[in-house]
């Protein structure tokens, strides 16, 4: 499978990022007022909510990124700092939510136009990894929470190089996982163990249908016709 680690991989997920971000910003330009007070896929959160995740996200890889610059660690709202701030975030009107989403993506992308050493050390989720996590993590977020707005956008309309790399970033995260190994088979050839042990079975799939599956966002229809229900989400 894929490894995320190195330059040329950035570049290429950075062109496949901007695209994803386009594709959000087009689809969420005509949302009604009232449907974005609507139930987004996530339980208890509104596509409001949805949309100010996304674009707080964006704050925080830009701040990332910018720490891996100057060596300076980020300092980061508190838990219930970040909840405050995601209501506060989903009371707004569509024309600020989507300003929003536009300007944090926009920032985030001029902090990354001219970085060129990507294996700079960040602490990202946990542990020590390169700076090109990043641009993978930003695809993921942008491709797995379009899927929540529940505004029609289906893991069939991504692309094959997208649902490549989405696939190899939610192996890497689910990799080492404390649970019954599961051995993962794409269509294109990918393949990946995850969890511990042998594995107990083995799973089919798309690129995408396998990501989505793994995020917890749709079931799996193997081709044998089984059907898996969605694992449990994964942000």
């Amino acid at each position: 499978m894929t490894q995320l680690g190195g330059s040329l991989a950035s570049e290429e997920v950075r062109l496949l990022e901007r695209d994803a971000n386009q594709l959000l910003l087009h689809d969420t330009i005509g949302i009604p007022e009232e449907v974005w007070r609507g139930q987004s896929l996530l339980p208890g959160w509104s596509r409001a909510h949805v949309a100010t995740h996304v674009a707080r996200n964006a704050d925080r890889l830009r701040r990332l990124t910018e720490s891996a610059i100057s060596a300076e660690r980020p300092a980061e709202p508190g838990p219930e700092e970040r909840f405050e701030a995601l209501e506060r975030g989903a009371e707004r009107s569509a024309l600020e939510l989507q300003i929003d989403l536009d300007t944090s993506a926009a920032a985030l992308e001029a902090v990354w136009h001219d970085q060129t050493d990507w294996h700079r050390p960040i602490n990202f989720l946990g542990r020590v990894r390169p700076l090109s996590w990043l641009p993978v993590a930003r695809l993921h977020e942008l491709c797995v929470h379009h899927l929540d707005l529940d505004i029609g956008f289906t893991a069939d309309q991504i692309n094959p190089e997208t649902a490549h790399w989405l696939l190899t970033w939610v192996c890497q995260r689910l990799g080492s996982q404390a649970a019954p190994a599961l051995a993962i088979q794409s269509d294109s050839g990918q393949h990946a163990v995850l969890g511990q042990g042998e594995p107990t079975m083995t799973v089919r799939g798309s690129d995408a249908g396998l990501w989505a599956w793994l995020a917890g966002r749709a079931p799996l229809v193997d081709p044998d016709g089984i059907e898996l229900l969605p694992r449990p989400l994964l942000a």
